[in-house]
């Protein structure tokens, strides 16, 4: 037999598979005819992960190194590590989720802090497989991991950057929440509080009068849940008394040390995002991050924590990294790209790129910075690749445009 033909005999198609998710192995597995036994025992070993810890003591970077080259993987760390030329190095754990469960299990009961490293590495690998994440709010329980929910937005503003003034007479307000829900919204997020870059702070009195009558008529109207966007916590409990049912709070809980309470006493659902300062400052000075995503990784996490340490509920709680909230739109464009960093979290992800400068400057024309109604598609392809890269919800203005892009976008990842 020559040459050619042994190769066209002997020729069997190779794929990589880097792409596929979990289920989707078992799948193809279970076409093949492996034994399920054999599909269980092979899934972690499948799955192969890169996970970053910071600020390690080079001794214990370097126990990390030796375990990790034990189970058969691996782990960068500062090549002065080994002689503690330097104080604290970072550390990448290079390994499938097999090798580094066992390397987990190695250390927990190990010193100088690898005990706690055990712990936390179990959490991430445990939310790192979550499927399906529920959430619950005042008066029901969602689910995510099916579909995407839009969130669509109602601003009883005057000064909004994208529909400020159009919606803030309550008649109109009222029947444009019943157009988004029969638009196909699964949440209604209402605000009268602008939070644009520059926006001035407005009193209790006067956001109340904006939104209050607006939620008590919706929460008549419509079916599905309601947020209050808002960074008040005497706002958030007359809006969860009005109907409202979710609280979107920009500052994480920390413009007002009432608000952890006001969540706890209601049983409401928090949304914690990540910002620099305030919305009147948020956009001036340093916007500089040692790392964006690791930045805002840590605040987020540090404020689950702290809300749990406050009675609240982790079932409670959705994240948002808060694209353009005191970012750069470089900063932006990169949290969307790096979102899927952010299930470590375990919470479910929301996400506001609708109509943003960032989408602006992204979709290339000057013209789009003056009009932020210009700026349709360049939204459109920011929610598609939110959802690709692990968004749960999306925040959005143009709710059926919207609806269509996440549907099509779910389809891709169910085929």
């Amino acid at each position: 037999m020559g040459k050619a033909q042994e190769a066209k005999r002997f020729r069997h198609p190779l794929r990589s598979l880097s792409g596929f998710s979990p289920s989707e192995l078992a799948a193809l597995m279970q076409s093949m005819g492996v034994d399920p036994y054999g599909i269980d025992a092979m899934l972690p070993k499948m799955r192969h992960l890169n996970i970053l810890i910071e600020g390690l003591e080079c001794k214990v970077a370097n126990i990390l190194k030796q375990e990790m080259l034990s189970v058969g993987g691996d782990a960068a760390v500062s090549r002065q590590s080994v002689s503690c030329a330097v104080e604290r190095t970072d550390a990448i754990l290079m390994g499938t989720e097999k090798q580094l469960r066992r390397l987990a299990e190695k250390i927990s009961c190990q010193p100088f802090g690898l005990r706690a490293i055990s712990g936390r590495l179990k959490d991430l690998l445990a939310r790192e497989a979550l499927e399906w994440i529920s959430l619950k709010t005042a008066k029901r329980e969602l689910v995510f991991g099916g579909k995407t929910h839009i969130m669509g937005i109602l601003n009883v503003t005057p000064d909004s950057f994208s529909d400020g003034g159009k919606y803030l007479p309550h008649d109109l307000a009222v029947a444009h929440g019943v157009q988004l829900a029969e638009a196909g919204a699964d949440i209604l997020d209402i605000g009268g509080e602008s939070s644009r870059p520059g926006a001035e702070a407005i009193s209790l009195k006067e956001e109340a009068e904006r939104i209050l009558p607006v939620i008590k008529k919706l929460a008549q109207e419509i079916d599905i849940p309601i947020s209050i966007d808002t960074t008040k916590s005497e706002i958030a409990r007359e809006a969860l008394a009005a109907g409202a049912e979710i609280i979107n709070d920009i500052s994480a809980m920390t413009f007002d040390e009432a608000m952890s309470e006001a969540v706890r006493d209601s049983g409401a659902a928090i949304v914690l995002m990540h910002m620099r300062g305030k919305p009147k400052d948020m956009q001036l000075g340093d916007l500089t991050y040692r790392s964006v995503q690791g930045d805002v990784f840590a605040y987020l996490e540090e404020r689950i924590d702290q809300a749990v340490s406050e009675g609240l509920r982790k079932e409670q709680m959705i994240i948002d990294p808060g694209l353009g909230f005191g970012k750069t739109p470089a900063d932006s464009l990169k949290l969307l790209k790096h979102l899927r960093e952010f299930r470590a979290l375990g919470r479910p992800i929301l996400v506001g790129p609708s109509k943003k400068r960032f989408v602006a400057l992204g979709s290339g024309g000057p013209e789009f910075l003056s009009d932020p109604q210009q700026r349709l598609e360049g939204t459109a392809a920011a929610v598609a690749a939110a959802i690709m890269n692990g968004a749960h919800i999306v925040r959005v203005h143009d709710v059926p445009a919207m609806k269509k892009v996440a549907a099509m976008t779910d389809a891709l990842l169910s085929a």
